[in-house]
């Protein structure tokens, strides 16, 4: 499953940058990651850094994706980036969690 490569992918380079994943979960169309990170975690540089490595392995890895894909691209350019703020990280994980479920 294309999900799980991705994660793996996520796991594997969020080490250099000092972030563990939490909870992950996927959509048709979209993926909620909740995952830790420093203070001094370069946030918006990790994030560039995977959706650029794992797109570039999921369509080398996964060929048939690239017919199902707009412009050739993996990602979208953006993301949404929350801090759980005055929500527990068990509520923000729930919410994961049922991503995807009917």
């Amino acid at each position: 499953m294309i999900s799980d490569y991705a994660k793996d992918k996520f796991v594997s380079l969020s080490e250099k940058y000092n972030i563990t994943l939490v909870e992950w979960n996927h959509d048709i169309d979209h993926v909620h990651i909740l995952f830790k990170a420093q203070p001094n975690s370069e946030l918006s540089k990790f994030i560039n850094a995977y959706k650029s490595a794992s797109s570039r392995l999921i369509k080398k890895d996964f060929p048939y994706v690239r017919k199902k894909l707009w412009k050739d691209m993996f990602w979208s350019r953006s993301f949404c980036l929350l801090t759980s703020g005055d929500s527990s990280i068990d509520v923000v994980k729930k919410y994961i969690e049922t991503q995807g479920i009917k």
